[in-house]
């Protein structure tokens, strides 16, 4: 039986071989003697009860991870869930999936044709969050997708794999503060998410985010092969609640705004 070690692995090695630069941003934190800490993985998919949440979750809830609170982000009409380890030392598990529902018969008929392409057993494998794209796709219908939600774009042309790893700023020692990290991060010429701002969120709501641009990716669709946007390096710094104890869970104003990290520009 694969550990929560072996999965985690994987969807890291996909992730970074996918987007070589997260892996140059860790490379960077470890040069200034950083310990780097995983705050949390996020993943996406559609609302077929086939491939949904409860589906993507359970090979995480097979290594103990269990929910722990819901969002919903009516604007990009999405619905999502945070899961957390008895250890907590281990990430915590972000998914979200779109409510196709909200969108054209189109679309929602497009989302149908690449579910049904998609093999049963596949689900239920240990590694599914790391399957990858379990269908045939053309850039047009990607183009089509992405035009009425990025979001659908996106996980049409990626599949199932980390959306994002998160770093944990709160176990960084050389950076007082997320926008001085934010600062380090452009002098070393990497362009971040300033939708709404670098940083989302405040001391306030207990949570501040800021995060990367996803970089263009070359994906092979079934009429040839075109760039992307591939995954981003999210950056988090929690404060701590009322008891003492660090705020654990996600502020859906925030998230909108990091879900756009992989827009087309």
């Amino acid at each position: 039986m694969p550990t929560l070690d072996d999965l985690l692995s994987r969807l890291w090695d996909d992730y970074t071989h996918l987007n070589p630069h997260a892996q140059r941003v860790r490379n960077l934190l470890r040069e200034r003697g950083e310990t780097v800490v995983n705050d949390h993985i996020a993943f996406r998919t559609f609302d077929d009860p086939r491939i949904g949440i409860n589906v993507l979750a359970t090979a995480f809830e097979a290594h103990g991870y269990t929910p722990a609170d819901s969002y919903t982000f009516p604007e990009k009409k999405l619905f999502a869930r945070h899961y957390e380890h008895p250890d907590a030392n281990r990430p915590r598990v972000f998914i979200s999936e779109l409510k196709t529902e909200g969108f054209s018969e189109e679309l929602r008929r497009s989302v149908k044709q690449l579910v049904d392409q998609v093999p049963v057993d596949r689900t239920e494998a240990w590694d599914f969050p790391v399957a990858g794209r379990l269908w045939d796709l053309s850039y047009e219908q990607y183009q089509s997708l992405a035009e009425e939600s990025e979001y659908a774009g996106w996980l049409a042309a990626m599949g199932f794999r980390a959306n994002h790893f998160t770093v944990f700023v709160n176990a960084l020692d050389t950076f007082e503060s997320l926008e001085q990290l934010n600062e380090f991060l452009k002098t070393q010429g990497f362009k971040l998410n300033d939708a709404g701002g670098e940083i989302k969120g405040s001391a306030e709501v207990l949570l501040e985010q800021s995060s990367t641009r996803a970089e263009p990716v070359t994906v092979t669709f079934s009429d040839g092969e075109q760039k992307v946007p591939g995954c981003y390096y999210e950056f988090a710094r929690r404060y701590a609640k009322a008891d003492g104890q660090l705020f654990n869970g996600f502020v859906a104003k925030s998230a909108d705004k990091i879900f756009q990290s992989t827009d087309r520009q």
